[in-house]
């Protein structure tokens, strides 16, 4: 059976994922990556480096998000989300959202030590040292639901 996730299995769906895709098209270039995330109150919360993604967030801040939890092919769950990035400049609201993503993220990681620059500096001693960290936001506009839950 097929059909459309109400808002609350929505929100149910983002809070229980930490990673999700985050599509962005500037210049004639669509571009989708995963990162890693926190929901709350309808905003999508993330860190990045500078690089492509950033970019071009930068430059069209229009954006498209998407999270799914499959168990089979026929058993699947799938939010698309559109919204509008903002970066944050704001110390206080930096540290928040860091936390945010610490509190959800790091119960999940096997080993904390073990990758404390989470791809950001090229050696593990160098975390926390010379980093361009952007903190950011997806403002979530508009999101729709799918499932699907066959039993063949």
């Amino acid at each position: 059976m097929l059909g459309n996730l109400n808002q609350k299995e929505i929100d149910l769906l983002l809070n229980r994922q930490v990673v999700g895709r985050l599509g962005c098209h500037a210049g004639g270039l669509t571009y989708v990556v995963p990162i890693n995330y926190a929901y709350k109150n309808g905003v999508i919360y993330a860190h990045s480096a500078p690089g492509k993604k950033i970019q071009m967030m930068r430059e069209n801040p229009e954006v498209c998000f998407e999270v799914d939890e499959i168990d089979t092919i026929f058993r699947w769950k799938c939010v698309v989300g559109w919204g509008k990035f903002e970066e944050i400049k704001d110390v206080s609201e930096q540290e928040q959202t860091m936390q945010l993503l610490i509190h959800r993220i790091m119960p999940l990681v096997d080993t904390p030590a073990g990758h404390p620059s989470h791809g950001i500096t090229a050696n593990e001693f160098d975390a926390g040292v010379n980093i361009e960290l952007i903190v950011y936001k997806i403002v979530l506009s508009n999101c729709t639901g799918r499932f699907e839950n066959s039993s063949l």
